[in-house]
């Protein structure tokens, strides 16, 4: 059952079109449109994390790998493993939102489980349902749905990590065709100490590009597979993390996975919707992190006092709080997009795996956008819940340092962030390239608007968000400004200047998180009345606040790493212009407003 109806791809608004398009808010998917299913399908993730996961953290600390294994097939025996797995081949077959809502949920107790949940469901399983013949669907989808066995996924190499399709692993055609020899090195493999399967990527001889490869592994009969020691890593510790050698391992041909070649497009999708289950698997860590924070700032007196009544720890309840929600707000607004698109293009007529491989890569730019910017978000949220919890936060004997050390991972893996700022613009202004999103337009109208007078009429904000939405446009005004005179000045050298993107990148991540939080909130003041729902007001408002100032800080870094004399002065003056507040909010207020409510439910509760 969706509660998301059909349209035809003409009516949804394509990825990245959020730029120059206005959303209206009753169109965007929020966590409070979620329908009875889905709030039974949460609620039971809750329970088995509560149970399974959360009460017994210090068996992740101490490297417990079986157990990591055993609550896997725990979540195999309730399903939770087959969530996005078509019903023919022993899944659930639900949609996008419950895939992302089951990851989201699943993944806040520890890192270690995340990590081995992600990899098996995601990069170890998805290539084989989206990608595979029927015949290698019907053959291994059903053991990996149900947890019979476990999947991993052996891209990385120690000289080819962001640089994917550089791998030396080489795959070569035996003499009667029936088989190929696989020999290399893979490393940091996930799942790889407890894995029947791995999704394995090769050159067959000297192709552009590299093939994938469906590889079975028995440990009492390896084919020439060997395994090398447990890494030993910062967090994540009980996650399965081993390099993986082969040697003359014999694949069947009719395991490659897609035809010859295809496996760098192979690794690209699954990445895409690896990101976005990523920067929702970041969710409810922060969650458990704000809650944890709090009850302990409730239950620490200084001073004759709970420390959760000074401003200093108020202001950072109020910060962590604020972050946590744009990030839901921006991360189901994406999924409920690409929902929309599966949907659409099923009705089409396309497969369901051709239209959930065409729906992730349409909103590949706001799935890169996500990743970076809540794997962030998930370190200052457990880096102040150190701070809140002060000496004891640094101690093993609280959950806050396990929790800092988790969440370090989330900023490397899935493409760093540095790959994804860099991707979040390069694939914008390739879909501008393309005719698929005009921002040349737009860009040309802001340049005539900077040419022209401004208008000093005083608006009329009666209406809430009137002003922040106006604001909205503006950034997105700035971010034009910017990336259209870039675009200008180097054409396709742009991608060269990566100073200059991650700059540009940064606006743009603001801009779209921003606006998926003032969206959820306008869409919940028309459901519950905006005087019921002050706290979210004020989080929405304290988030642009945030957002003006960065895109105000990178715009002019920008402008001022590639013009001069009076372009640069031009530039300066209407990024002043499109970041000038007309009632600057009270900030202070703001966090006081978030913090007194989150202090008085003693959790995070929104």
């Amino acid at each position: 059952m969706e509660n998301i109806a059909a349209k035809t791809t003409e009516d949804i608004t394509r990825g990245g079109q959020f730029l120059v398009k206005e959303t209206k808010c009753e169109t965007v998917f929020t966590p409070e449109d979620f329908n009875e299913d889905q709030i039974m399908m949460r609620d039971s993730v809750k329970e088995f994390v509560d149970k399974e996961l959360w009460a017994h953290k210090d068996k992740f600390e101490k490297k417990d790998y079986a157990y990591t294994e055993e609550c896997m097939k725990k979540a195999g025996e309730l399903g939770f493993l087959g969530v996005a797995v078509p019903e023919e081949y022993g899944g659930l077959g639900m949609g996008f939102v419950n895939t992302v809502l089951v990851c989201d949920y699943i993944s806040g107790a520890t890192g270690s489980f995340s990590t081995a949940f992600g990899a098996h469901t995601g990069i170890g399983t998805m290539p084989i349902t989206l990608y595979g013949t029927e015949e290698q669907k019907q053959k291994y989808v059903p053991k990996l749905a149900s947890g019979e066995w476990f999947g991993s996924y052996c891209l990385t190499e120690p000289d080819a990590g962001s640089d994917a399709n550089s791998g030396k692993t080489r795959a070569e055609l035996s003499a009667d065709g029936k088989s190929y020899k696989i020999n290399g090195q893979k490393m940091w493999i996930s799942n790889a100490g407890f894995c029947h399967l791995m999704i394995v990527f090769a050159r067959i001889e000297h192709d552009k590009n590299i093939t994938g490869f469906i590889v079975e592994y028995d440990s009492a009969n390896p084919n020439g597979i060997t395994l090398g020691e447990e890494e030993h890593k910062l967090g994540i510790r009980s996650s399965s993390t081993r390099q993986v050698f082969f040697s003359d391992t014999i694949v069947p041909a009719e395991n490659m996975l897609a035809g010859r070649g295809e496996g760098f497009k192979i690794a690209m999708n699954a990445l895409n919707i690896g990101r976005i289950k990523l920067a929702a698997a970041c969710l409810d860590a922060q969650r458990r992190t704000i809650s944890g924070a709090v009850k302990y700032a409730n239950e620490r007196l200084q001073f004759n006092t709970p420390i959760a009544n000074f401003g200093a720890i108020r202001s950072k309840i109020a910060e962590m709080a604020t972050s946590c929600y744009a990030g839901e707000s921006a991360t189901y607004r994406a999924t409920g997009s690409i929902e929309e698109r599966i949907n659409a293009r099923e009705a089409e007529g396309n497969s369901h795996q051709e239209a959930e491989l065409k729906g992730v890569e349409e909103f590949a730019i706001e799935c890169s956008i996500l990743k970076v910017a809540v794997s962030e978000d998930i370190q200052n949220c457990t880096d102040e819940g150190i701070q809140i919890f002060g000496g004891m936060g640094f101690s093993e004997d609280t959950p806050m340092e396990a929790a800092w050390r988790d969440a370090r991972i989330a900023r490397i893996y899935e493409g760093t962030n540095e790959i994804n700022r860099m991707l979040s613009v390069g694939m914008l202004i390739k879909k501008a390239m393309k005719g698929h999103v005009d921002l040349l337009g737009p860009a040309m109208k802001v340049a005539e608007e900077l040419m022209g007078i401004p208008s000093f009429d005083i608006p009329d904000y009666s209406e809430l968000f009137a002003e922040e939405k106006e604001m909205i446009g503006k950034l997105k005004k700035a971010f034009l400004m910017v990336a259209g005179s870039a675009v200008q000045k180097y054409g396709p050298d742009l991608e060269a200047h990566q100073q200059l993107l991650m700059a540009a990148a940064d606006m743009l991540i603001e801009i779209y998180m921003a606006e998926s939080a003032i969206l959820r909130t306008e869409k919940l003041a028309k459901s519950k009345g905006a005087e019921n729902i002050k706290e979210q007001i004020a989080m929405t408002q304290l988030y642009l606040y945030h957002a003006v100032d960065t895109v105000t800080q990178k715009g002019k870094e920008g402008i001022a790493s590639f013009a001069e004399g009076d372009e640069q002065r031009m530039m300066l003056m209407g990024l002043r212009r499109f970041t000038k507040y007309t009632n600057m909010p009270n900030v202070a207020a703001l966090r006081e407003t978030i913090a007194a409510k989150v202090v008085a439910e003693n959790t995070y509760c929104f």
